[in-house]
């Protein structure tokens, strides 16, 4: 099994950027954490980070074509307003499972809205980067 992580806008900045709310994790420890977890469940998994809409739109294509068998995303701002993301998301046949580290529903109210969550067959918010490896064992278990 192979799953694609997707990481959106300013999640290159984690760790830095706001850590009273998003923490002192950096992305790179992220992704060595979930790759760990993913070595114990016999897991393949790959990362991708892009402040550019295209381009993660882009790679959720490429997921296609690459026979990806899920996705979790964490599109940070473009969760709000991304209609293109969000219909990337409804093209491929593959399910993708949306985390955010905060929670987006206690957050200012222009974050409580996510036009890219109902594309998507679950949504992991506020548990921190421990949503990440729920969603890593939400695909094992399917």
């Amino acid at each position: 099994m192979h799953i694609k992580i997707i990481n959106g806008a300013n999640l290159n900045f984690l760790g830095i950027r706001e850590p009273h709310i998003y923490g002192n994790t950096s992305l790179v420890d992220l992704e060595n954490t979930i790759s760990e977890h993913a070595n114990k469940t016999q897991t393949d998994v790959s990362f991708f980070q892009s402040n550019v809409e295209g381009e993660i739109i882009n790679c959720i294509q490429e997921c296609y074509h690459q026979k990806i068998d899920g996705i979790i995303i964490n599109p940070g701002a473009f969760t709000h307003y991304s209609y293109a993301i969000s219909d990337a998301i409804k093209s491929v046949a593959i399910p993708i499972v949306e985390v955010h580290i905060s929670n987006i529903y206690t957050r200012e109210e222009f974050r409580r809205h996510s036009v890219t969550a109902n594309a998507c067959v679950g949504a992991i918010t506020g548990l921190g980067m421990a949503g990440y490896i729920l969603a890593l064992d939400y695909f094992k278990l399917m």
